[in-house]
């Protein structure tokens, strides 16, 4: 038996034309941990509701390896993560994770991500999200896409403005005792594919997978 057989959704390759998602191995985790000890943003803005990027490097690294195993194991076809592991020129740059609840019912995905701080401004944090989204529309037929960003996160609305998103609600998020307006942003299927620039190649998407996303049968594909 091989990893694939115990947990189909190792099959899933997503590529672009210049990145490749991929769900990781242990060694793929230790490339992970080191973008996240070396840094994913300004340290003067705090991009997550969880600020775990506060830790020391060593920490940091520690955390991102536990989530990303938790994330996988923990994962039901009625509620999912896909936490994709982003690699260029066959070094991985960042995480970008597509995750569901009830995705059978609702036909919608929300989508979170980082990248290394020095592989920011190459237009990578557009591409890698472009590539879940040609998942959840074309792979899993979504009738939405969901992201959210604090106000003051210029690079990550304009990647959700530029792919299509439009706003839609606020919620109050407390960070070190201050209230942030956490912006919603909501993408149909229409506006994905007004919007739609990237070609992408899903790979390994079989009824195995569907399964593990709780999906099934050929109506649903």
């Amino acid at each position: 038996m091989m990893l694939t057989d115990y947990l189909p959704v190792y099959r899933l390759r997503l590529r672009t034309e210049r990145l490749e998602l991929r769900l990781p191995d242990l060694d793929d985790l230790v490339a992970l941990a080191d973008q996240a000890a070396a840094g994913v943003h300004d340290p003067s803005f705090m991009p997550f509701v969880q600020p775990w990027t506060e830790a020391e490097p060593l920490e940091r690294g520690r955390a991102t390896i536990q989530w990303q195993m938790r994330a996988i194991m923990t994962s039901t076809p009625e509620a999912w993560a896909l936490p994709f592991v982003v690699v260029h020129d066959s070094l991985i740059i960042g995480l970008q994770e597509v995750s569901a609840k009830e995705y059978r019912a609702t036909r919608e995905g929300s989508t979170g991500s980082w990248l290394g701080l020095v592989h920011h401004g190459n237009g990578f944090g557009t591409e890698m999200r472009a590539a879940v989204l040609d998942f959840l529309f074309t792979g899993l037929g979504a009738d939405y896409a969901l992201s959210a960003s604090f106000d003051g996160n210029g690079p990550s609305q304009g990647v959700s403005r530029k792919l299509g998103y439009r706003e839609d609600g606020i919620d109050h998020r407390v960070l070190h005792g201050e209230r942030r307006v956490d912006r919603r942003w909501r993408l149909s299927r229409e506006d994905w594919e007004a919007n739609r620039e990237h070609e992408v190649a899903i790979e390994g998407l079989d009824d195995e997978v569907r399964a593990a996303l709780g999906l099934g049968g050929d109506a649903e594909k």
